[in-house]
């Protein structure tokens, strides 16, 4: 194993990895404590069987620049290739700006050929690779150095076995024309919206049971203010204070630190100094929203009139189309989805792209009294009216 922790080493693996079609990349990380993800380790890997072709890049080796490898995502000719990609895109979008592309997710790829909805890793390995991956290391600190040898083969393997799911996938895909579907996927994660937080916005996330507009203004200050304060401070939002507290404070108003003494659910270093200065500043600037700037809670879901019966028989369709092509079904439509259809809503995913050719299509001719269901042995299937 090699580990890199200079960047002219780092330069040289690149170099050597920009004349393969493609580089299986991996990160280990820690989230506990921050509110970025503090890298710990890159595992990379290209095409080959020498002991050069697969590396561990040390990012916390002071002086080490991840310049050359931020030019090699950016190479249009070499596919970067993750698992579940998103939090590991999102590190390096953060870090630099910089999503990898062309880009390949083999969770995404796996669910497209039919290995189930968000398959693991190490059910590819077992399934694809005909390997098993020790979990011994599973659990650990990834900023403590040194690292045991069984902690570097354990993250080694993240690229290794990737290699073979990569080939193996990509090569179905091919086989079956459905390369198409995955690129359509890959949007959303090559999209830098996918991984901006805006402040203004945290709020949304919020669960809340009122729907008064005072009430959803102070939520909204105490949500801004909870992001900014934790994105500067780089610390977890739960540190600040919790969601159940946060919407305890919009209820109860508090207006002076005596008042924050009271609550139940904040924590007891939220109740003095720079968070309790900002939680009572947010309260008053909610207090103070005008009416016709309020929040103003999305009751697209509650306004649907939802047909239970249609969307049942679309539910059925689903499962049935998406047995037939051994594609996850929850990759196709959620929930969410088939309800919006049964109301009457046409701007849904999935009734776009490859989506509409697997499932949509007929939706829509079912909504529309077009075509009915039955059964045909062991198989549903659509008969024409």
């Amino acid at each position: 194993m090699q580990t890199i922790t200079t960047t002219d080493a780092l330069a040289a693996f690149c170099a050597r990895a920009a004349g393969h079609p493609y580089v299986t990349v991996d990160t280990e990380f820690l989230r506990e404590r921050t509110y970025y993800s503090k890298l710990c380790l890159i595992q990379l890997a290209h095409p080959g069987e020498d002991e050069d072709s697969a590396v561990l890049v040390d990012p916390l080796v002071e002086g080490l620049s991840l310049d050359p490898l931020y030019d090699l995502f950016r190479d249009p000719g070499v596919v970067k290739v993750f698992h579940a990609a998103r939090q590991d895109l999102e590190i390096f979008f953060v870090d630099r700006g910089v999503i990898p592309a062309p880009l390949f997710d083999t969770q995404v790829a796996a669910m497209v050929c039919g290995y189930g909805e968000q398959v693991g890793y190490e059910t590819l390995v077992r399934k694809i690779a005909k390997a098993e991956i020790d979990k011994s290391s599973r659990f650990t600190d990834w900023s403590r150095r040194p690292l045991t040898e069984a902690q570097l083969r354990y993250a080694l393997a993240d690229v290794t076995h990737l290699r073979v799911i990569y080939e193996e996938l990509s090569e179905r895909l091919d086989r079956t024309g459905r390369a198409r579907w995955v690129e359509e996927e890959m949007g959303v994660l090559t999209d830098p919206a996918t991984y901006r937080v805006d402040p203004d916005e945290a709020w949304q996330r919020v669960k809340t049971r009122t729907n008064s507009g005072r009430f959803l203004a102070i939520v909204r200050e105490l949500a801004k203010f909870r992001e900014v304060y934790a994105q500067t401070r780089d610390v977890p939002r739960s540190r600040v204070f919790k969601d159940d507290a946060l919407v305890e404070l919009a209820s109860t108003k508090p207006t002076t630190e005596k008042d924050l003494g009271r609550s139940r659910l904040l924590l007891r270093e939220a109740r003095r100094g720079d968070i309790a200065d900002g939680i009572l500043a947010a309260v008053k600037a909610g207090l103070e929203t005008p009416p016709e700037d309020q929040p103003r809670p999305d009751r697209t879901r509650e306004q649907q009139q939802v047909n239970p019966a249609l969307a049942d028989l679309l539910r059925v369709l689903l499962k049935a189309r998406a047995e037939r092509e051994n594609v996850a079904a929850k990759l196709i439509a959620s929930a969410a989805d088939l309800d919006a259809i049964a109301s009457g809503e046409r701007d849904v995913a999935a009734l776009n792209g490859w989506r509409h050719e697997v499932f949509g299509a007929e939706a829509l001719m079912l909504c529309e009294g077009k075509v009915a269901l039955a059964a045909k042995g062991p198989n549903v299937v659509t008969v024409a009216l």
